[in-house]
């Protein structure tokens, strides 16, 4: 009974408008209120508790650095560049904004700072173009979802940490995904745009490629500075995050001098509220945890996956549609904290790879940014577009339709997407 009572405490105050993080902070002080057995700063000690991981600090870090590198104006040398590969295309715009969005997911880590940083540029610039608003809005919102699985991933950093798996692991994991994602979102722009009859820029000589290429090499090389450090075994995942604030900071001053010293404050202050909303969420996502585990919930899930769903695919569909569904409605980092210490044990006695099952997960979770109605890359670039949210889903349909084809292609087709990881003994 005070079970059924706390879940739907948790449903009504987030039909209320509760933010997810004071939602679970809220469940998790009632429900070790209702158990007289347990003193009630278990809540708070179980919040600290959570945050007691080394490799969490390169959470606040990597958001730091694509702070600095949005405020360094970088997204846009980025775009002048992606514009440059691909712009001579059918639906030029719209292919250079997937590509800068793999290129952006390789820097920032965080699938929201892509929509942000470069909706804001792309997406007047597409409607423009005479792109409808809803291409413009779909095309941007869901190429960001790479942000999230292209390392360096936020996310991966705290599964990482909650299924004790190697984060340099992770993000090799999420090399493949990312970049099959991106082509396989491609294909499908080009299809609409011959459809649309989209326009495309000019093709540029190759000298004047080189040169855009030459002058987005530096951040560029982000990714491959915190890959290699980590793969080849000098840093650990934090102290590669300190690496990307010192070389954003570098590269962002001294040299392409798009930011200032005054500016850091700002830019330090922007990190400190995003991260101080991240990390709340995973304080406050343990202290759940501990709760549930009190009630014996893992239990009994792992205990109904193992009669009811006996057979590996079986189970593999089933955490597919439960992390879809979670995705649209609660952040990624109380998603993880909440449901991955619930599902794995029994992936594991499955003999299912953590590392695979991870990076099926941020996919999955990865959709829910684009879905309703938490889908908070759709509702910033929809916020950009000033485009109505329903009109704005409509128009993305299509491109989540792809996505989960690949989410299929990672289930069941693990070895090709795989084998960059195993390649690596991180």
């Amino acid at each position: 009974m005070t079970g059924l009572f706390l879940v739907f405490l948790f449903l009504f105050l987030m039909i209320i408008g509760v933010p997810i993080a004071f939602v679970i902070g809220i469940v998790s002080y009632v429900g070790f209120f209702i158990l007289d057995a347990i003193p009630l700063q278990a809540v708070v000690q179980q919040m600290f508790s959570g945050l007691e991981s080394f490799i969490l600090l390169a959470v606040p870090l990597f958001i730091l650095a694509a702070n600095i590198m949005n405020q360094g104006q970088i997204s846009e040398k980025l775009i002048r560049f992606a514009v440059s590969l691909v712009g001579h295309i059918r639906g030029g715009l719209a292919q250079a904004n997937i590509v800068v969005s793999m290129f952006f997911g390789g820097i920032s880590g965080a699938s929201t700072a892509d929509t942000a940083g470069v909706g804001k540029i792309l997406i007047p610039s597409m409607i423009k173009e005479k792109y409808s608003p809803g291409t413009a809005v779909a095309v941007t919102a869901s190429s960001s979802t790479m942000g999230m699985i292209i390392p360096p991933s936020i996310p991966m950093v705290i599964y990482g940490s909650i299924a004790g798996v190697s984060v340099g692991q992770m993000f090799m994991g999420g090399v493949i995904p990312g970049l099959t994602i991106g082509i396989a979102l491609m294909a499908l722009v080009g299809v609409i745009s011959h459809r649309h009859q989209y326009p495309r820029h000019e093709r540029l000589k190759v000298k004047e490629i080189a040169m855009q290429g030459l002058k987005s090499l530096p951040p560029l090389l982000t990714p491959l500075i915190i890959l290699g450090g980590i793969v080849g075994g000098i840093v650990t995942p934090t102290e590669a995050a300190v690496i990307a604030c010192i070389y954003a900071f570098v590269l962002s001053y001294f040299v392409y001098r798009t930011i200032r010293l005054k500016d850091m404050p700002d830019i330090i202050y922007d990190t400190l509220k995003l991260s101080s909303l991240t990390l709340f969420a995973l304080a406050t996502a343990t202290s759940l945890g501990r709760l549930i585990s009190y009630y014996n919930v893992p239990a009994v899930i792992a205990g109904f996956f193992d009669n009811a769903l006996p057979f590996d695919w079986m189970f593999i569909v089933a955490v597919i549609l439960l992390f879809l569904f979670v995705g649209m409605f609660m952040d990624t980092v109380p998603s993880i904290i909440l449901f991955v210490p619930i599902v794995l044990p029994s992936a594991m006695t499955l003999g299912l790879d953590p590392i695979h099952f991870g990076v099926l997960i941020m996919v999955c979770l990865a959709v829910g940014l684009v879905t309703p109605p938490y889908g908070l890359c759709l509702l910033l670039a929809s916020k950009i577009a000033d485009l109505p949210i329903g009109k704005s889903f409509y128009a993305t349909i299509p491109y989540i339709l792809i996505i989960l084809l690949v989410i299929l292609l990672i289930a069941f087709v693990p070895q090709y997407f795989m084998w960059l990881p195993n390649l690596f003994n991180i």
